[in-house]
């Protein structure tokens, strides 16, 4: 519990610090999902795990949870509530930097040249834009959208350069899927199979944060390698195809004087 008074909260503070009434506290209290206050007198006082505890299980129900599941994943964490709620914010930290962007359907048709709603909801379904109504769009990351035009201004419909983002999302999915399944299986599983010990919250949370950059670099330096192999492969054979008449042109030349 709280190590000195000045952490400690009445249900009326904890209600107001997390934004959950005092009845649904008590409730909660009540299903097992949150330990009894310290009582003084004839007032509980509840501590920085209490805060934790009522912040992680609002969080978890937002997700979709049922309060059966939380009442386990809870008891599974021990005291350790504090670092299972910042658990659950790393797996939600988006794996980027971009920041979305806001831009309207009359900007859209300016810069994509085109008023094709068709072109426009395909977009969406991709997840390049989100739509909020009214005429307006987020773009979710402005940077693949970026590139998407500037494949438009190297001569590429803007048809065409959608369809090669839905084939980078394809492929994108089966890596991110191979990346969550060995963190999922060398780390979690593990992790379970231990009966979620308290002290490797620490760890498992670490491991998940490091995997972020190691997972771009990891694909970011495949993906160079393959490129510049694709490009000599390619490449090579077209230019082995446009000088082969001109070499057979000029032996033949050759043989006439």
């Amino acid at each position: 519990m709280a190590s000195n008074e000045h952490d400690e909260l009445t249900i009326d503070q904890l209600a107001q610090r997390t934004g959950m009434t005092a009845r649904n506290i008590r409730a909660h209290q009540s299903r097992g999902l949150l330990p009894a206050p310290a009582v003084r007198g004839r007032t509980g006082y509840y501590g920085p795990d209490h805060l934790a505890r009522v912040e992680l299980i609002k969080e978890l129900q937002a997700d979709g949870l049922n309060l059966d599941l939380i009442r386990r994943l809870l008891d599974g964490a021990g005291g350790s509530s504090g670092e299972v709620l910042r658990f659950t914010r790393a797996l939600r930290e988006p794996f980027g930097d971009e920041q979305p962007e806001l831009v309207d359907v009359s900007e859209l048709a300016r810069r994509w040249q085109t008023t094709d709603g068709r072109l426009l909801a395909k977009a969406v379904d991709l997840g390049l834009l989100r739509s909020l109504g009214d005429g307006r769009y987020e773009e979710v990351s402005p940077r693949l959208v970026s590139a998407g035009e500037e494949l438009g201004r190297l001569g590429v419909t803007l048809d065409t350069a959608l369809e090669v983002m839905a084939r980078l999302r394809h492929h994108a999915d089966r890596v991110a899927n191979l990346f969550v399944e060995l963190f999922i299986d060398s780390v979690w599983k593990p992790f379970e199979a231990e009966g979620r010990p308290e002290e490797r919250w620490v760890e498992v949370r670490g491991t998940l944060e490091r995997l972020r950059p190691l997972a771009t670099e990891s694909l970011l330096a495949v993906f160079q390698l393959a490129m510049s192999d694709a490009i000599d492969h390619a490449f090579g054979r077209e230019l082995r195809r446009v000088l082969r008449p001109h070499s057979d042109g000029s032996k033949r030349r050759g043989r006439r004087r």
